[in-house]
């Protein structure tokens, strides 16, 4: 199967046997039946406007892996950081390199990098999206719980870039999806809207009862309160989170099932999750964290290997 797209900008770019797909190349990079040299002779620009361990890492080594060169490059050692436009950017880097990875701010700024480049343009974060991480979580997922028949459970801040990706991937698989929040920080309208315009019967329900929510779930994720930008929010948000998070007692609704604790990290302990459930038997963080050189091996290799150089 080939992509039919050029950018991977939002988990929405994937129609469900595309999103299947990557999962499954994903697989088999992760066990060594898929090898590649798809980035040989290749460089691939990443640009980072925001601060990274998880993302620069498993990009830079999962290029590395396919034969290629990263190239890292701080936004503020840029002309970016003096003026120089999107447009003007996009157009130079991609007549260097043959990708273009981009974790930012604001999600127009990757839709305008890509709208501009000539190579391909990955979203490596923003403020909307963040589909990179979500396809280790499906990876994680699929090999922990399977993606069929399950219950997944988000406990937290229903508006930010996470849960937004997650809710259209689950919209994408037909995973019935219960997100836990405040009622102050549930999905916007719009995200809701756009799920349920991926799929006609998606289960998805929002709910400020935590404990409720996580009865019977087979995966339950959460993720920081207060976001990169959001600093100015902390006291608020800590206290309208504390009784979102996910401990031992919330943990005990969750019955006997064999449910996995899931978390994108980096983990604020003590707010959001804590030591017992982050480091128990059912967390799978650090195997969801491993599976980010994976799932962006496989788009990696599947955008390039359709050999697109232009629009």
């Amino acid at each position: 199967m080939n992509l039919k797209i050029k950018d991977f900008l939002s988990i929405t770019d994937l129609k469900k046997e595309e999103l299947l797909f990557v999962l499954k190349t994903a697989k088999d990079f992760k066990s060594g039946k898929l090898k590649a040299d798809s980035l040989k002779e290749k460089s691939v620009a990443m640009i980072f406007e925001k601060p990274s361990t998880r993302t620069r890492l498993s990009f830079q080594t999962a290029i590395y892996e396919l034969g290629g060169q990263p190239i890292n490059l701080n936004s503020t050692e840029m002309q970016l950081s003096r003026g120089e436009t999107v447009h003007d950017t996009a157009k130079v880097i991609s007549r260097y390199v043959h990708a273009i990875t981009l974790r930012t701010f604001e999600h127009s700024r990757v839709v305008e990098l890509a709208k501009h480049a000539t190579v391909p343009v990955i979203n490596a974060l923003s403020d909307f999206e963040h589909p990179c991480q979500i396809l280790a979580d499906l990876q994680t997922m699929e090999e922990k719980t399977g993606l069929q028949g399950i219950k997944a459970v988000f406990v937290g801040d229903g508006d930010n870039n996470v849960t937004n990706s997650f809710i259209f991937a689950c919209a994408i698989l037909g995973i019935p999806l219960t997100v836990a929040c405040p009622k102050k920080y549930s999905p916007k309208k719009a995200v809701i809207e756009k799920a349920r315009s991926l799929s006609k019967n998606m289960g998805l329900s929002i709910t400020d009862d935590p404990k409720a929510a996580v009865k019977d779930a087979d995966v339950i994720y959460t993720d920081v309160w207060i976001s990169m930008g959001m600093e100015k929010e902390s006291a608020e948000r800590k206290k309208a989170f504390m009784p979102f998070q996910v401990n031992s007692k919330l943990m005990s609704y969750a019955g006997e099932s064999n449910y996995i604790i899931m978390h994108d990290l980096p983990a604020h302990r003590g707010e959001e999750i804590t030591d017992e459930i982050i480091d128990g038997p059912h967390s799978v963080v650090f195997d969801e964290a491993e599976n980010r050189k994976h799932a962006q091996k496989a788009i990696l290799h599947l955008l390039m290997t359709r050999n697109i150089n232009k629009r």
